[in-house]
């Protein structure tokens, strides 16, 4: 059931929940209003858990400003993402060579592309406990990371009988559909998963400066701001709405979380979580129900509050 909360009460809108299924998928949606004092949410299966796959990475962006912060790594250090990294893709997942970049350059490719190679020569520089530290400090109780790419893709690997070394794409391109939907990566009760209101709360404790000290919230923000995909969140909002976001995307998982600035100043943390009903490699109309419902549940809070 899709909910509104106020203060005043709840009321029940099946709207948000028809997005997705006439997209042919089951969606999870969270959307909250940034600063205000209520209790007024969009909730559509906000405590359902749900696979993360690179929503991850706000996690370790967090990590990554907190520890700059700490003075416990300089930003500008330049490291060497080598061919342990090279898994495909985009970014220096996909680079043919060994490539030098600073920490900094590393962390806005995680975040702005979904550069795996860089989001795990970043994770692996933070150390796993720094990253479950930010889930603890948050109180993101139904959050859990199996680890960084590298772990998900490993996980791929074995339940598909592979070993180290195989192709990841000729693995999953070789497998049948019933295989396929039965790895682990896929099931949120046994690869890194959340829910959306733990995403929400996530993003709410960035943007109200109290997930790390305020310069170092500042430094995510912006980063989160530059992501480069306009395919989902972004595709269902008017010009002048600002996102700052990040997507995830597995075989039947589509997603993306951020934050949504409206040109009156208000803003809104959505986490949007969808599992679409075929294995298609494409999926254009779960990617634009996301930015439906997304600007559907952002507008009813803001109806709600006028």
């Amino acid at each position: 059931m899709t909910a509104i909360g106020t203060d005043a009460g709840t009321m029940t809108d099946p709207a948000i929940a028809e997005i997705f299924a006439d997209a042919g998928a089951d969606g999870f949606l969270h959307a909250r209003e940034i600063g205000v004092d209520g209790d007024a949410e969009v909730d559509c299966g906000a405590d359902e858990p749900v696979v993360l796959a690179s929503v991850f990475k706000i996690l370790v962006l967090t990590a990554f400003v907190r520890a700059v912060a700490a003075g416990q790594l300089d930003p500008t250090e330049r490291t060497t993402v080598t061919a342990r990294y090279r898994t495909g893709g985009i970014g220096t997942a996909g680079f043919s060579d060994d490539v030098q970049a600073s920490w900094r350059d590393l962390a806005q490719n995680m975040m702005t592309m979904s550069d795996n190679a860089a989001t795990d020569v970043v994770y692996h520089r933070l150390g796993a406990d720094a990253v479950d530290r930010v889930i603890a400090d948050l109180g993101l109780q139904n959050t859990r990371l199996i680890g960084c790419c590298e772990d998900l893709f490993a996980s791929v690997v074995a339940d598909l009988d592979g070993e180290d070394g195989d192709d990841l794409d000729e693995l999953l391109g070789a497998a049948g559909p019933e295989r396929l939907l039965g790895i682990g990566a896929l099931d949120p009760a046994r690869t890194s998963a959340s829910t959306p209101r733990d995403i929400t709360t996530l993003l709410t404790a960035l943007w109200t400066d109290t997930a790390a000290p305020a310069e170092a919230c500042a430094q995510a923000r912006a980063i989160m701001a530059q992501q480069i995909w306009p395919h989902r969140l972004t595709s269902g909002f008017p010009s002048g709405v600002q996102i700052a976001a990040k997507t995830g995307t597995l075989p039947t998982w589509r997603n993306e979380a951020g934050v949504v600035t409206y040109p009156d100043g208000r803003q809104y943390a959505v986490a949007v979580f969808t599992r679409a009903h075929t294995l298609a490699e494409r999926q254009p109309r779960v990617d634009a129900a996301i930015g439906q419902a997304g600007y559907a549940a952002v507008e009813r809070l803001r109806a709600a509050a006028s």
